[in-house]
């Protein structure tokens, strides 16, 4: 693949090599290699993950496809991905429709935990791929929890998150992986549920139930933009590290002295403005004007419409709202602006939910 070039500054300037390879190698054990006493469990291990919101980064510059961080904030919503585990005596039976990132974790957990047995596994995605919702590291937690219970739980829930954020990839056209872009708030709200607000290195700085109550509504605007692969890396390692120079500081201070209070007191009202202003200040703002301004247009006019939270997920498009408004009354003012709902949820504050059948 390409050698990509990184801009942060004037005089900040690197090249990235954005190079794939095949599934199964440059694992990152971070020093969890065993031995551990295994004990593998008889019968099937189902772990169910709700999908994620993921707001905003807090400084690109902390983070590339070589370094998971970056920080950032993020919640859970009652969307989810599916993965079933059944230990074998030997060999890798997958059935998935990405089976390639599948593969590269299970050598993963396989070094790292020593298990020389095999694995039949069946994972099931929501189904919205590369719109913003977390539909890969929503499936690698499941996956993750799947093969910890399975062979009989040698690592905590931290630990398997840091794994996926190590050894996140995405596959590539040429059936390898390459590593992807990963700051942890997906993997950390699934497990947990509602809030989370990631540090640095993949550190879980917060985390709080969130919009008991109320109603998610997830719109899908039409774009022409990918929001995947070099065109990806070209906006979060360029213009949105050039906006995080300026802007991260601020950011820090509005989660710190606003977003973290107004959870704490469930005031969904200033969570919302909160986020709004984000929105417009560093690489969110690079985020949303990948797409166009017609984003912050759609945005802007559901915010003087009256709904209380209003965010674009991750690189987008996926637009979510919050509010206590029902359906039928949403609806009617989307048919007025010209917009569709694409999904009808709520946030999950209770996290992945681990079952075995035998």
């Amino acid at each position: 693949m390409a050698t990509l070039k990184i801009r942060g500054g004037d005089l900040d300037l690197v090249e990235y090599e954005f190079d794939s390879f095949p599934p199964g190698e440059r694992i990152r054990t971070l020093g969890l290699e065993g031995p551990y006493e295994l004990s593998p469990v008889k019968g099937t291990v189902i772990v169910r993950s709700p999908a994620r919101i993921h707001l905003t980064v807090l400084d690109m510059n902390r983070f590339s496809p070589a370094r998971p961080g970056g920080g950032g904030v993020g919640f859970a919503i009652q969307l989810y991905c599916s993965v079933e585990v059944r230990c074998l005596p030997e060999g890798l039976e997958i059935d998935y429709n990405r089976p390639t990132i599948i593969r590269h974790f299970v050598e993963v957990f396989r070094k790292t935990s020593g298990y020389k047995g095999g694995f039949a596994i069946k994972a099931r995605d929501h189904e919205h791929q590369h719109v913003g919702l977390g539909s890969t590291s929503t499936i690698m937690i499941s996956l993750a929890h799947a093969l910890n219970v399975a062979v009989g739980k040698p690592f905590n829930p931290d630990q398997l998150r840091k794994m996926i954020g190590y050894n996140y990839v995405e596959e590539t056209v040429d059936g390898n992986v390459a590593f992807g872009f990963e700051t942890g708030v997906g993997p950390a709200v699934s497990i947990h549920g509602g809030m989370a607000i990631m540090g640095d290195e993949l550190s879980l700085v917060y985390h709080h139930s969130f919009a008991e109550g109320k109603n998610v509504y997830i719109l899908i605007p039409p774009t022409d933009i990918s929001s995947a692969g070099t065109q990806e890396f070209d906006l979060l390692m360029n213009k949105a590290r050039v906006l995080d120079y300026r802007d991260r500081e601020i950011k820090a201070y509005m989660i710190m002295m606003d977003l973290i209070p107004a959870l704490e007191r469930e005031d969904l009202e200033k969570i919302g403005d909160t986020i709004w202003e984000i929105e417009f200040r560093g690489s969110k703002r690079a985020e949303v004007e990948h797409h166009s301004y017609s984003i912050y247009r759609h945005m802007s006019r559901l915010r003087e419409a009256g709904f209380e939270f209003v965010g674009m997920s991750s690189v987008g498009p996926s637009v979510a709202i919050i509010t206590g408004k029902g359906r039928e009354e949403v609806e009617s003012i989307l048919k007025g602006l010209g917009l569709e709902l694409a999904l009808v949820t709520a946030v999950d504050n209770s996290g992945l939910v681990i079952t075995h059948r035998k």
